[in-house]
């Protein structure tokens, strides 16, 4: 029987925020079928107490995969174990969605993306602004803003309690800007269409609580070769400020465009996962002048109120893996971009650590 006939059965492998987000997709749309929730800790308790309890539970992946025997993974654990669990679902014959980022090393986000191929199944990563459609909007808007554009984006998060657990045991493997920048990196290849040639990127560590060699505060900046630039920075923890947290703004010869959350940021909800997807509206600034250099024209506001909350997201991006499945999507060029995103977050990795330029080669 065909995939299009009968429920997708799926592993969930991972009960935190993203997975937890995961399971409520697939447990709530038509054509998913949760056979197994995952995790080390007692996260898949409280999950399955959330879901109305009745799923198997398992503490160890591979015994649940062994097990359970499904028809596709999802992955929202630590990105240290990203690439080997992904790998694994594909030797199993499995289908796989993966939050970002693809892996912890370039290396093996491309044995990840090679373990897909072979296996002739699908790989999904979780770059929730691609199915924003306010983000795709703003993607939009941002190439009638002409060359080169200017792209100003960042994401602060005062986190505390158990969000400063999780990102605790995220810097373990990974820095804000790798773990971050990935989506606005992203979105900053989308506007530019361009290749990034050069990265700049510090750091600061500031506190005890992380690795020695980690940073959690990072700023970063590309160098396109079309003459854009754009910069973001990510900064993690109880003692980082909630002022000017969320930016998202591009602007070129023609005008610019900002994406404007006035009520999330009003309240200072750096630290709410909703929040980080907040757009509310799109301010489009046009930058044509008179001959009295007074401008000709008066600054559009497109009114976003009606968006998707994040669970929504979720859910689009879950509607989405399983029709990749069911008509065969050729997921290879998303896939690519996950992988290019990635390599040039390490870069700017690298040029915090050794304080210097990064070229980037093909």
């Amino acid at each position: 029987m065909s995939l299009e006939n009968k429920n997708l059965k799926v592993l969930v492998v991972g009960c935190g925020n993203m997975g937890a987000s995961h399971a409520m997709a697939y447990h709530t749309l038509e054509g998913f079928e949760i056979c197994g929730l995952v995790s080390t800790g007692n996260s898949k308790v409280v999950l399955n107490e959330k879901l109305g309890g009745g799923y198997p539970l398992f503490s160890d992946y591979y015994e649940a995969l062994a097990a359970t025997k499904p028809d596709a993974v999802c992955i929202s654990t630590y990105p240290d174990t990203h690439e080997d669990f992904a790998v694994k679902a594909f030797e199993n014959g499995c289908h796989v969605f993966i939050e970002k980022p693809l892996a912890d090393t370039v290396e093996g986000a491309q044995r990840v993306a090679d373990a897909a191929v072979k296996a002739g199944k699908k790989l999904l990563v979780g770059y929730i602004l691609r199915y924003h459609p306010s983000w795709e909007k703003f993607i939009e808007l941002s190439h009638d803003m002409g060359k080169p554009l200017v792209m100003r984006m960042n994401l602060n998060q005062q986190s505390h309690g158990p969000k400063w657990t999780v990102h605790r045991n995220l810097m373990k493997s990974l820095s804000p800007i790798v773990d971050c920048a990935v989506h606005y990196i992203d979105v900053m290849c989308q506007m530019t269409r361009s290749k990034p040639i050069q990265v700049n990127a510090i750091g600061a560590r500031l506190t005890e609580d992380i690795p020695e060699w980690n940073y959690n505060y990072g700023q970063l900046q590309i160098r396109f070769e079309d003459g854009s630039v754009g910069w973001y920075e990510a900064g993690w923890g109880p003692m980082v400020s909630d002022n000017a947290f969320f930016i998202k703004d591009v602007f070129g010869p023609k005008g610019a465009v900002s994406i404007v959350a006035k009520k999330a940021a009003a309240e200072g909800n750096s630290d709410n996962i909703d929040a980080h997807t907040k757009t509310e509206s799109i301010k489009v600034h046009h930058a044509d002048l008179d001959q009295h250099d007074e401008f000709t024209k008066t600054d559009d506001w497109i009114d976003l109120t009606d968006e998707p909350d994040h669970q929504e997201l979720c859910n689009r991006e879950q509607r989405y893996f399983l029709k990749a499945i069911q008509k065969d999507i050729d997921l290879s060029n998303p896939t690519e971009d996950a992988i290019n995103s990635l390599k040039i977050a390490f870069a700017c990795d690298e040029s915090v650590k050794t304080g210097a330029a990064v070229m980037l080669q093909d």
